[in-house]
This record gives structure tokens, C-alpha cells and sequence, in this order.
């Protein structure tokens, strides 16, 4: 049995988790894009739910919503902890994030080459391999045409 899509609803009302949730959801949209975040709560049944609740309000909510760091900044740090944790899948959703933030690929791939001297080889291309598949997608998807536009 599937839930409805994860809302605030699943806190408690007027709690601090809760008030985060919308703004988290807005930020996790900018950030991964609306696919991404549709899909993981289509995806969603009743045992993993709650976890999408908590990532959007919790992670989404109150840490990418603080003002000292702009999200361009955000992502780089969160692709270089991602390498060095070897969390490959979390990792292609979040260098897809980083260049929707306005990371480039050269600067991707200076994160990653300076991750082979912090989190050693083997994290550093399996990073580079990660990566690569994701900035390949996602530059094909830049490179469709753009179906015309009706006048108006």
C-alpha cells in the first residue's frame, strides 16, 4: 500500500520540523530539480514515507535554507562528502544538483581530483566514473531542441 505524497502532515502541527517542510520542498526542487523530487516521492511507500518527510524538512528545511552559504557553495561540499563517504547514488543525484546550482564541470572536476589526495584513488574514480555518467545526461538533455513555441 502506497501513502499519499510526503507533506508536512506527517509531523506534528505547528512544530518546528513541520514549518520547515515547505521551504524544504522549494529548496530541494531548485536544487534536484522537480523530477527528481517527483520521483522520489512517487517512489515512496509506507515504510520509506517518513524518511522523505524528514530528508525535505530536516536536511532541506533548516540546513540548505541557512544563509551562510549560497547552494552553488553547498553542493561542491556535498559532492566532495558524498566521494569520500563512496555514497555513489546519493552522489549522482547531487553533481546532477551541483550544476543545476551553477557548478561547472571544470569545477567538478577539480573537487573530484582533490578528493584522490584526501579520500584516496579508488573514491576518486569512482567519483570521476559517478560523475561523468550524470554530466553526460545531464548535457544531452541541454542539447534536445526545443519543441516551437506557438505564437501568441
Amino acid at each position: 500500500m502506497t501513502r499519499p505524497t510526503p507533506s508536512a502532515d506527517a509531523f506534528e502541527p505547528g512544530s518546528p520540523i513541520a514549518a520547515a517542510f515547505p521551504g524544504g520542498l522549494a529548496t530541494r526542487r531548485q536544487v534536484m530539480g522537480d523530477a527528481f523530487v517527483e520521483r522520489a516521492f512517487s517512489q515512496a511507500d509506507e515504510f520509506t514515507a517518513d524518511l522523505q518527510e524528514l530528508v525535505t524538512s530536516f536536511a532541506w528545511g533548516t540546513v540548505w535554507t541557512r544563509p551562510g552559504l549560497a547552494h552553488k557553495e553547498r553542493s561542491m561540499i556535498t559532492v566532495a562528502m558524498l566521494v569520500a563517504l563512496g555514497r555513489q547514488k546519493e552522489l549522482e543525484g547531487h553533481v546532477r544538483g551541483a550544476l543545476n546550482n551553477g557548478v561547472t564541470v571544470d569545477e567538478l572536476k577539480e573537487i573530484l581530483l582533490h578528493s584522490a589526495v584526501y579520500c584516496g584513488f579508488p573514491a576518486a574514480l569512482e567519483g570521476f566514473r559517478t560523475a561523468q555518467a550524470v554530466i553526460r545526461q545531464w548535457q544531452a538533455e541541454r542539447e534536445q531542441p526545443h519543441p516551437p513555441q506557438a505564437p501568441a
